[in-house]
């Protein structure tokens, strides 16, 4: 592995690092924070205090999330300068516009109305505090709305250009950044996921307190609404989804084609492979069980669209490869002077090709004059490695199912008036609290993992993205990093934990005697 190879490799782990660990924290708080606003809504229609309560107490584990969350996510932004500082320059213009509304219209908003929802119960009316709340639930989602527009535009970059003058992208429509169809499927796809977080949070630490016959109606009152939240958020995200094959098949072929695991073009429409065993080095899957037409309908919303396999994929990319070969040569005529209509109009035919030319930078310098065998190692590049993307794919799916099927018992039971037999049922949702974590993990390995070889697809690849910096310091920021997250993650876990075994009763002392608690469990 070359130095460059080294920084470019510790830059991605470093970043997929301190990502992954900021969103430990996020799901909960794009979740909870709509729970809180249902609880305290249901407070201030019926005047019952065990709803204030709740939202309370639910409020003070979104408090100690939300606070980690920021601590966790500043450092992100901080990173696009220090380790990505020619992605920054090259297409800063488009990628800082939604990060800086982010920060100026989401998180101010957030952050200055979670104090006064902690410190605002005996200064502000019943309606008034639950509109603090409603504020900070939208600062999340408005927060989320505006990351995931930038994100998205690294996936599907529209309303920019390429301007060969001063070397960098540039925008020209801001709408269509904004309501790229990538970033609104990544949205609602994302914040989804969070409410089916955060409901299954509440919904097992309310079967742990029925487990225990503890704290019952509140626990009851918890269990309920995040039952009935978690089975329509579950729902959401297997329909959206959907949703967002169909837009990897439009906009991503290659994501979708290595999520499936599918090499050869098939006649449509394609099946999809349940299971199996990619094989990237013979390029096939080994043992492969398919369910026929499934990947085809999804992907292409016909019978009649062909899903286009990775060697056909493979053979279109070399040849924009070499399109993107003449398309340097010519950006390098413009940059050395020629500045005739000639030299422009070659350039414009081919520009868009440009930064498949730019894969062979981690070949060679001279991208121009490429051999056959340098133009084969990038054309390999163009495709992530599949096994990491299938089975991550498939664990996440499995995992929303078994979702799906315990909001739906949990539901069931609920209206059947059966839950207190159902213990089972309460284990379960105990033991699958962390598991909405581990799916939105997966999910990001899919989205990130599957970009790859490219930072902005198709136009700037991540080996040309990083700084100039020594692996060494790399490895001491990297390491500094793991050991600081790690540290607030512990944090965060033991005063979760504590804050959850005091319970609600700890908010009024003797409040809830075992007689009112027994007779509405009955």
């Amino acid at each position: 592995m070359s130095p460059i190879d080294d920084v470019v490799s510790l830059s991605r782990l470093q970043f997929a690092a301190t990502a992954m660990y900021h969103f430990l924290f996020v799901p909960l708080t794009l979740g909870l924070s709509w729970i809180l606003v249902i609880m305290e809504s249901v407070y201030v229609m019926t005047g019952r205090e065990i709803y204030r309560d709740m939202t309370k107490f639910w409020g003070k584990l979104f408090g100690i999330n939300f606070a980690m969350g920021v601590t966790t996510g500043i450092t992100l932004e901080f990173q696009f300068g220090t380790n990505w500082a020619y992605y920054s320059h090259y297409v800063g213009d488009i990628f800082g516009t939604p990060l800086a509304i982010e920060g100026m219209m989401a998180f101010f908003l957030e952050s200055t109305f979670v104090g006064l929802f902690f410190f605002g119960w005996s200064r502000l009316s019943k309606v008034q505090h639950l509109g603090v709340t409603f504020l900070v639930a939208l600062g999340s989602s408005l927060s989320a709305l505006w990351i995931l527009i930038a994100n998205g535009w690294m996936n599907n970059p529209v309303g920019a250009e390429f301007n060969f003058e001063t070397m960098r992208m540039e925008l020209v429509s801001i709408s269509d950044v904004i309501f790229n169809p990538v970033a609104q499927v990544k949205f609602v796809h994302t914040v989804a996921a969070g409410y089916v977080t955060a409901s299954m949070f509440v919904l097992g630490v309310s079967a742990f307190y029925l487990l225990k016959a503890r704290d019952v109606p509140f626990a009851l009152r918890s269990f309920a609404i995040a039952a009935g939240f978690g089975l329509a958020s579950t729902l959401s995200v297997i329909v959206l989804g959907d949703e967002s094959g169909y837009t990897a098949g439009e906009v991503n072929k290659v994501k979708l084609a290595a999520i499936e695991a599918e090499w050869e073009t098939e006649p449509a429409p394609a099946g999809i492979t349940l299971i199996g065993l990619p094989n990237d080095a013979e390029e096939r899957t080994d043992y492969a069980v398919k369910i026929p037409y499934v990947l085809g309908v999804i992907a292409t919303r016909s019978l009649d669209t062909q899903v286009t396999g990775i060697k056909d994929l493979k053979k279109l990319h070399e040849k924009r490869i070499r399109n993107g070969m003449l398309s340097y040569a010519a950006l390098t005529r413009l940059k050395g002077g020629d500045k005739s209509p000639e030299a422009r109009a070659e350039f414009l035919r081919l520009k868009d090709d440009l930064g498949y030319g730019l894969l062979l930078k981690k070949y060679t310098p001279r991208v121009i004059d490429a051999t056959e065998a340098q133009i084969k190692m990038a054309v390999n590049d163009t495709v992530p490695k599949v096994a990491p993307l299938f089975w991550s794919f498939r664990i996440m799916v499995g995992l929303g199912f078994l979702f799906l099927f315990i909001f739906s018992a949990s539901f069931y039971f609920l209206i059947r008036k059966r839950l207190a037999q159902q213990r089972w049922l309460l284990k379960l949702a105990v033991v699958a609290i962390p598991l909405p974590w581990v799916a939105a993990e997966l999910g990001w390995v899919v989205a990130e993992y599957g970009r790859q070889p490219w930072t902005i697809a198709g136009i700037l690849p991540t080996h040309l993205s990083a700084s100039t910096l020594q692996a060494s310091n790399l490895y001491f920021s990297l390491a500094g990093f793991i050991g600081f997250y790690t540290l607030l993650l512990v944090i965060e876990m033991g005063l979760m934990i504590k804050y959850t075994r005091l319970g609600p009763s700890a908010l009024h002392t003797g409040k809830y005697h075992w007689e009112l608690e027994h007779k509405e469990a009955a």
